[in-house]
């Protein structure tokens, strides 16, 4: 009876032990994003529209996100190792100057083979700095802009692309940004008629930047324009592909 007793609680014990060990290497094998965020123009609060952005990643399950409000975290190399994609949600309104080290990490961290996703006004942060116009694709300069705020289609034009696979043209209550400047290589996945320029423009695009991935979309003037379904599908499948290069979902 003390045998089987103690069997038991032998059994019991490698249980726990067992799911603890699974969950540790569940955790272990979400891709670790980082959100850089903490400023922008009035109109786009991103007080509330950066925890939207966290919680859409955090319930698809496939990331550990952290958030971090300015960006000297890219001051330090070392700081940026564990993570596989930076979510870049910041506009640089107040217009921080950036320093040598941080550029050159950041151009680093994605030509080495990991990933960016740049979000709405994001694009405009730094335009004199040209590997940043190169990372963007096309970013907002002169001239670029936008009518009010309307709900638009988005027409799908990569079906087979990973990311966009299975999403269908949709609706999403925005800002259609228009006229945004550059001439870089772009693989276009998804895209709007713009009343403001006249023309159909990008409103998802990625490009290879090095070994890395960059994953750029329009999205996100607030936190009503994140809850179209279509548009959190391609933030997540985006984000996992700009960190690994594949899309599971």
């Amino acid at each position: 009876m003390r045998l089987s007793r103690f069997s038991f609680l032998a059994c019991a014990l490698l249980a726990v032990l067992g799911l603890g060990f699974a969950a540790k290497a569940a955790d272990e094998a979400k891709i670790q994003a980082l959100i850089i965020t903490g400023d922008d123009v009035g109109p786009h609060e991103w007080k509330k529209t950066t925890p939207v952005m966290k919680e859409i990643l955090d319930k698809s399950g496939k990331f550990d996100v952290t958030v971090v409000e300015g960006f000297s975290i890219l001051d330090k190399k070392e700081d940026l190792q564990k993570y596989g994609v930076i979510l870049w949600m910041l506009f640089n309104a107040k217009k921080v100057p950036i320093s040598d080290a941080a550029k050159e990490n950041l151009v680093a961290f994605v030509k080495d083979g990991k990933g960016i996703v740049f979000n709405h006004f994001a694009s405009g942060s730094f335009p004199q700095w040209p590997e940043w116009v190169e990372m963007c694709g096309r970013y907002w300069g002169k001239g670029s802009g936008h009518n009010k705020r309307v709900p638009f289609e988005v027409k799908v034009v990569a079906k087979d692309d990973p990311i966009m696979k299975g999403i269908e043209n949709f609706k999403t209550d925005d800002e259609l940004y228009a006229a945004l400047v550059g001439d870089a290589k772009i693989k276009v996945l998804a895209e709007a008629d713009s009343d403001f320029s006249h023309k159909t423009e990008p409103m998802v695009w990625t490009i290879d930047y090095g070994k890395g991935r960059v994953l750029h979309h329009t999205f996100g003037h607030d936190a009503k324009a994140f809850a179209t379904p279509e548009v959190q599908k391609i933030i997540v499948r985006g984000c996992q592909w700009a960190a690994t290069g594949k899309v599971t979902e």
